[in-house]
Parts: C-alpha cells; sequence; structure tokens
C-alpha cells in the first residue's frame, strides 16, 4: 500500500491494481503546489468523505476525466452525477461497498455536509468517515471530519484499522488535544497521521500539539510534507 499525501484531507492511495483517491481537493488547495492531472493520472476510484468544497474539491473533473468512480453517500454521489460524473458507487453511515478489490465502509462522522451555489444551500447528506480493507492490507480510516465521539470504540473493533488519517486542525474539527485522545482511547493504530490542518489560517491546530500529546503512545505519529508517498 503506498499513500501520498497531498495537502489537507486529500490522499492519492495505491492498492493493488487500484488508484484510489480520497477528498481530492486540488485546485484552490492552498497546500497543493503539484500538478492536478499528474497526481489524478491513472485515478481508478475516488472516495469522499462528506459534501463540502474542501472535499469534494476535483472529484467531477477528475472523474469525467478518467472514468473514476466515485463512492460517496447517496446525496454526494447524485449530485456529481448531475455535474457528469457518470460511473458512480453510493453508499451510507453502516454500510460497505465493493470496489473491486478492496471495500469501502462508511461510518458516522460529527460535522456537516453541503454546499453553497448562487446563494443556496443544497444539503448533500450525513457527513462519513471511510474504512478501506484490502485483502493482505492493513485497514485504513480517514475519519473525515469530525469531533470526537465515544462509538469510535466501535468502529475499531468491527474494523481494528491500523492507519489512522485523524483530523486535527479545531474549529471545524478536532483540534490536537483531542484528537490525540480519540487516538489513544479509541484506537489501536500502528500508524496515525495527523490532517486538515495548517491549510487555512482558522485552522490553527498544530502537528507539534498532536505529536506531544501522543507522546509515550503505542502510536507512530507521521507528520508527511505535501507530495511525500508513505509505505505501508
Amino acid at each position: 500500500m503506498k499513500l501520498t499525501w497531498l495537502g489537507h484531507s486529500a490522499f492519492r492511495l495505491e492498492i493493488g491494481s487500484a488508484v484510489v483517491l480520497i477528498d481530492p481537493f486540488l485546485s484552490g488547495n492552498p497546500a497543493f503546489k503539484g500538478d492536478v492531472e499528474k497526481v489524478s493520472a491513472g485515478a481508478t476510484h475516488i472516495v469522499l468523505t462528506h459534501g463540502h468544497d474542501d472535499h469534494i474539491g476535483d472529484a467531477a473533473d477528475i472523474a469525467k476525466r478518467t472514468g473514476a468512480q466515485i463512492i460517496s453517500n447517496y446525496e454526494i454521489c447524485m449530485y456529481l452525477n448531475g455535474q457528469g460524473a457518470e460511473n458512480i458507487n453510493p453508499g451510507n453511515t453502516g454500510g460497505t461497498v465493493d470496489a473491486g478489490g478492496f471495500t469501502v465502509s462508511f461510518t458516522q462522522a460529527l460535522h456537516s455536509s453541503g454546499i453553497t451555489r448562487d446563494g443556496k444551500s443544497i444539503y448533500l447528506g450525513n457527513p462519513n468517515g471511510i474504512v478501506i480493507q484490502a485483502f493482505g492490507e492493513p485497514t485504513l480510516y480517514h475519519m473525515g471530519d469530525t469531533d470526537i465521539f465515544g462509538d469510535m470504540a466501535l468502529i475499531d473493533e468491527l474494523y481494528n484499522p491500523k492507519i489512522g488519517l485523524v483530523p486535527i486542525g479545531d474549529r471545524f474539527t478536532m483540534g490536537p488535544k483531542s484528537a490525540a485522545l480519540a487516538v489513544q482511547r479509541y484506537f489501536h493504530f500502528g500508524t496515525a497521521v495527523p490532517i486538515h490542518f495548517g491549510t487555512f489560517p482558522m485552522l490553527t491546530g498544530k502537528a507539534a500539539d498532536f505529536v506531544s500529546a501522543l507522546k509515550g503512545s503505542a502510536t507512530k505519529v507521521h507528520v508527511p510534507t505535501c507530495g511525500e508517498a508513505m509505505s505501508f
């Protein structure tokens, strides 16, 4: 498994023969300095946690260019289908979809989900975390945007994720302290990767504080640089 951080909450995941883009907010992402077409080349799937612009990002354009299958909740899939993305595979909280070679399970997340167009708010379903599983590979849990919640313990019990992508930016998600508490109290990650921080001035949570709060933990914390590829 090869996982490349593209800034904010965006990743390129290469797992088996699949190339999966998670929350591909690339155009307009001040943390992303790469080339959108290059990092999305060969994309087979796009997985979206919820319907905010900084997570849907370039999904429709990439899907139309590559034919990648969009996996998300029903409302997001239908919205992007209306934008010209033809290949959709919808699910919802508690469900698991087969993506061919791997599965995506939808967990709850404490957040919101929707966009504003022409001054009107468009509801895009409930927010989710996503769990990606493939035979012989460590299970990955992208929390999406969320606060800490007690049922994270059930996510660990059900899926036993070993890689956690954890939002720490504060204001819209957990800050470093509550994110570290979530990791310590509810999960048995081998590696935790902080995300959703430093992209905009309002996101004040610091990776150093997350690392400090998990000092001495059994979980390794890896703070990637944008564009860095991690192998698991």
